[in-house]
Formats: C-alpha cells, structure tokens, sequence
C-alpha cells in the first residue's frame, strides 16, 4: 500500500476551533463553505473555478476566497447542512448582488444547546433565523433533503430518534432509533429514503411514504461513528465503525461488501467524495489521523496528521477534501489516479 503523508495545499484562516466545515452540495452554489465554531456560523465562497487556477489536470495553482458573512448562533455548532434553494453562482454581477438578484443563502445549524437554526440570508445584512426545538439530547446530523421542492430536514442525535422537519420548521414525523443516531441523509435519486446510522453498528432506511423503516444493515463493529451515502450510486453506503471503513451495496446485502482498516485506535468518521466516487476520506486515531482510501485499489492518496481536525467535507466538482481545524479550514486536493495530494 502506498501512503503519502501530505501538507494541505491552502488554509482558509477562521476566528475560532472549526468544529464543523461544509461545502454546499450543489452545483449551482458549489462555491459556498459554511464554517461552525462555538458560537458563529461562517461563510466563506471558494473561488475554485479554472479562471482561478485549478483546473482537474493540474490541481489547484492558488486557493482565493472571501468572506460572505458571520452569523451568531449562541452555542457550540454540532451539524450543518444547505438548502438547495441557496443560490450564489456569480459573484462578478456587482449590480445584482447589491440588488440580491443572485443571493439566497440558506444554512441550517445544529447546536450544542439540542435547538436547530436555520438561517436564510441575501449577505445585506438581513438575517432571518428559525429555530427549531424537540430534541433532548445532542444533535449528531442533520440534512436538507436535495429536492428543493420538498424544503424537508432531518436529524439525529443522541436522544435516539431520527426526526423529519418541514420547512415551516414543524416537526412532521418521529422515528424512534435502537441507539443514538450518528448520520443522516438523503439521496437525490431516493428523496422519499432517510439514512440513519446508529452508534451500535446498524444502518436503518425509512420510507417517508410509509412512515416506517423499510431496511436495516448491520456492521457487526461498534461503536459506529459516522456513515455517507455515495453521491453518483444510491445503492452503495459507507460507514466508519470500530478500526475500519465498510461498504454496503443496499440491493446485495444487509452485510458490508467491503471493508479495510482505517486507523488502528478507532475511525471516527467517514465522507465519501461528490466528485470522485472512487475516494473515501476518514477521520480517526491515533492522533488525529486524516486519509483518504480509493476503493479502486489500495493507494491512500492522503495520509497526515493534524494537531487539530474536526468536520471534513468534500467539494461538490473538485476532489477537495475541507478540515476543521485550529482557527482555519485546510485544503486538501488529492488527484484520483495519483497517489498524492497536490
């Protein structure tokens, strides 16, 4: 196996910790990074376009960037996700930003105070928060769905239940989970489907149509702590569990297809790429260990320890993996067929 310890190739300077950094998941504001610290929700627009120096060949020459706007949210930030209905896509149109033409920016906050914010914003000083209340425990993840008709989000947290919220911020539905809830999402080819991963080991799907789950697997490792369904194949999962990552095929088998050692003292978390449906990253110890596997073969493009590193998160075009860490955001760009990271 070759590894390749590597240094980040930018880092996005924040005011505090990054305990959560997650780029918007959509192509229409796939330059969008929204940054949780312990009292702030941050947006940052990536200029990652070829007229900015990256291109798929060469990798990334030079990373600018520029804040959009701080907002508070009281307490410590656990999860984020975006609305589909954000929409940032031209940043040069000067006219129609100052008009808000072609701003919408609309994040949702997980807090450490169990309440969920979403914030709705066009970067002019308005600030429009819902807040969101049922969960007694911590909240681990939560997620938009990405039809943007449907305006539903879900969470999970440590009070075991996975709940569905509609866009009035009215909880819609309750499941109640065997254990605490760990990840949560929602396929853009299955958005009737929620993922749950549950800490001991078990992957549960409910039906939002029928109110009920329809499927269930099992790692048969604990403590599961975190799981991604991948972008471009609504059949494959992977969840980080134990020491090691696994992959479910859903139409194959309730057991996991695949698996491989990810970090020797426990694997802590998981994001499988948007753009490249062939790299994993993972987080996990000793230390605080980041990789990225390719499930092709076994190279490990990305091998490298951090002093700090919390929520990871892929870029929506471009094999960039974003890490929270200690007052910044680092970058990673790490090439699907070398064994590197530029």
């Amino acid at each position: 196996m070759d590894e390749t310890t590597t240094e980040c190739f930018h880092s996005i300077p924040c005011h505090d910790i990054v305990y959560i950094a997650e780029f918007a998941p959509y192509e229409w504001c796939a330059s969008l990074l929204a940054v949780g610290t312990k009292s702030r929700v941050s947006v940052f627009q990536y200029l990652n376009e070829p007229e900015y120096g990256i291109t798929e060949e060469d990798g990334p020459k030079d990373a600018l960037y520029r804040p959009l706007c701080d907002i508070q949210n009281a307490c410590r930030v656990t999860s984020l996700s975006w609305c589909p209905s954000t929409f940032y896509r031209y940043p040069e149109m000067e006219d129609q930003i100052r008009q808000g033409l072609c701003i919408h920016v609309w994040v949702a906050a997980a807090g450490s105070d169990h309440r969920i914010r979403v914030f709705k914003t066009k970067l002019q000083g308005d600030i429009d928060t819902m807040v969101m209340e049922g969960h007694k425990d911590y909240i681990n993840s939560i997620a938009f769905s990405p039809v943007e008709e449907d305006k539903l989000l879900v969470s999970t947290g440590d009070d075991m239940t996975c709940r569905i919220w509609d866009g009035d911020g009215v909880q819609k539905e309750c499941f109640q989970l065997g254990a605490a809830g760990m990840s949560v999402a929602i396929h853009e080819r299955e958005p009737r489907k929620v993922m749950v991963a549950q800490k001991n080991g078990v992957i549960k799907i409910f039906s939002l149509d029928l109110q009920q789950q329809i499927m269930s697997y099992d790692c048969w490792i604990v403590p599961l702590m975190g799981a991604d369904w991948c972008r471009d194949d609504e059949d494959m999962i992977v969840a980080a569990a134990g020491t090691e990552w696994l992959v479910f095929q859903l139409s194959r088998s309730s057991y996991p297809v695949e698996k491989r050692l990810a970090h020797t003292d426990g694997a802590r978390d998981v994001r499988w790429s948007k753009s490249h449906p062939t790299l994993i990253a993972t987080k996990g110890r000793p230390g605080k260990q980041i990789k990225v596997f390719s499930v092709r073969n076994h190279q490990v493009p990305l091998n490298t320890s951090l002093p700090i590193a919390y929520g990871m998160s892929w870029h929506y075009v471009y094999p960039i993996l974003a890490v929270g860490g200690d007052k910044k955001v680092d970058l990673y760009y790490c090439d699907q067929t070398k064994s590197d990271v530029r």
